[in-house]
């Protein structure tokens, strides 16, 4: 429970979709211990909103247009290193999960399990813990050992996602086809995909790329 020196956790809600937020206010209208006292709409927002109100813990979207989720905690914690964040999706993506806790998020939960969790994951994260939706750890718990992607994989992988075939790429990146097929092999076997189009359906599935 909340002290009675510090009665409610005061905290930022940042989504680009209003309906969302909408939502998040609602929900959290009837909890006694907490309460919504800022809002914004982008990663920009949110670092102005929490240098204004400095919120006990921040609810905050992974994707959002002019600055994401990652992005803005990491400008957050490098300013405000005892921030609290916990990151709000709609993927349970491995590389997602490990770029936002890697920016220093504390939790992070799915958008469609928000009206069952959401308040007791704030009073968690509040309280120092952190909290993970099940999907979240187990996409984690799955691909822990795997080897990522290098830079240049990850370049041809993103052409491919773009329609590229294997010449266009080779033009575009300067190198040989031969080059390329070596990537595109190289990308197969890591990403465990039987071809292109898969290797491109699980890269956005773990947030390894987006379109």
């Amino acid at each position: 429970m909340v002290s009675a020196g510090h009665p409610q956790i005061r905290i930022l809600v940042v989504d680009d979709h209003p309906i969302v937020r909408e939502g998040i206010r609602g929900l959290i209208a009837v909890q006694p211990d907490i309460a919504v006292v800022a809002e914004a709409s982008n990663g920009r927002e949110a670092i102005q909103q929490f240098r204004i109100h400095r919120p006990d813990v921040t609810v905050m979207d992974l994707q959002m247009p002019e600055m994401n989720g990652v992005d803005a905690v990491s400008a957050i914690r490098v300013e405000f290193p005892g921030a609290k964040i916990i990151m709000l999706t709609t993927y349970a993506g491995d590389v997602q999960i490990f770029r936002a806790l890697k920016a220093g998020a504390q939790g992070y939960i799915l958008k469609a399990v928000l009206h069952y969790e959401l308040p007791d994951n704030i009073r968690a994260v509040y309280a120092g813990r952190k909290v993970m939706a099940p999907e979240a750890a187990a996409q984690v718990a799955e691909h822990s050992g795997e080897e990522a992607l290098t830079p240049k994989e990850l370049e041809v992988l993103r052409l491919i996602a773009a329609g590229n075939a294997n010449k266009e790429i080779a033009a575009h990146l300067s190198i040989s086809e031969e080059s390329v097929k070596s990537r595109v092999k190289n990308i197969l076997d890591k990403l465990g995909a039987r071809d292109r189009t898969h290797a491109v359906t699980v890269g956005l599935k773990r947030g390894i790329i987006e379109l």
